[in-house]
């Protein structure tokens, strides 16, 4: 008579079964405490974090990486530009007063800006001929407090959006010098490049598609030929470096930003010599 052990193999295999299952089971718990407690937590220490922090983060439940604290937003916290270009602020621009802005400019704006939009110092933008939607955006960014500078500040804020437009309609209504180009000199082609052409390369587009008139680009876009070189230069280092953060869209800090030194300096100079 056969042993009825014999007939049933799988009986013999299951030391074996037993086994290997513990083994498998003992690698995976291990892999699981290295990899989602002790690698963490000797990580997360060496970062400063607490251990509980580090575990979670292995784990997905928080973000960041174990391996280093969480990276944080240090940029001050300055609004944007508060203008849009509505029916109603357009209708605003569109009724305004040119002689109640001369009174205006006469009382507040003269002594930095000239009666007829021609600035007394270098670090004042000139404001004769400009675009009156950029000077208006401009005078309006320094109300929100989107632009801040310590004199113009306090000034905007005292005015209300009517006066700004009156403002803005009367210097763009003063004449430029219009002076000829081809009696300023030979310019470097690299900087008549970036302002017909760009620099599709870095993603610079050119400086005329937005700064020449009448290319129908953003309306709040200022005119720049003639405007002072040094004003031009310091508000292209502002934008690069992020101290001044009323563009739309962050046009002008992403452009700026890429700009070398020389390219600054040439761009401010070519402008200020009255190209267009």
């Amino acid at each position: 008579m056969s042993d009825p052990r014999l007939s049933e193999p799988h009986v013999l295999d299951q030391p074996w079964r037993v086994w290997a299952t513990v083994a498998v089971l003992t690698i995976v718990l291990a892999g699981a405490l290295l990899g989602v407690v002790i690698i963490p937590v000797v990580q997360g220490r060496a970062a400063g974090l607490d251990a509980f922090t580090a575990i979670c983060r292995a784990l997905g439940i928080k973000p960041g990486s174990p391996a280093q604290p969480q990276p944080s937003d240090r940029t001050p916290p300055t609004p944007v530009s508060q203008v849009t270009w509505t029916p109603e602020v357009l209708q605003v621009l569109a009724r305004a007063n040119t002689e109640r802005g001369r009174a205006k400019v006469l009382e507040v704006c003269v002594a930095c800006h000239g009666e007829q939009g021609v600035s007394v110092a270098p670090e004042f933008p000139h404001l004769n001929g400009q675009s009156g939607p950029a000077i208006y955006k401009q005078l309006h960014d320094y109300q929100s407090g989107s632009r801040v500078h310590p004199l113009m500040t306090d000034i905007a804020k005292a005015l209300d959006e009517p006066v700004i437009a009156d403002v803005a309609a009367y210097y763009a209504g003063q004449p430029k010098r219009n002076p000829n180009p081809a009696t300023l000199g030979e310019l470097p082609a690299n900087i008549v490049q970036l302002v017909e052409l760009g620099d599709p390369n870095r993603n610079i587009p050119p400086c005329a598609a937005c700064h020449r008139p009448g290319v129908g680009g953003p309306i709040e876009a200022p005119i720049l030929h003639e405007q002072g070189q040094n004003y031009l230069a310091l508000q292209l280092k502002a934008y690069a470096s992020g101290e001044r953060r009323n563009d739309v869209y962050a046009r002008m800090r992403t452009i700026a930003s890429q700009l070398t030194p020389a390219e600054i300096d040439g761009l401010s100079r070519y402008y200020a010599a009255g190209f267009r």
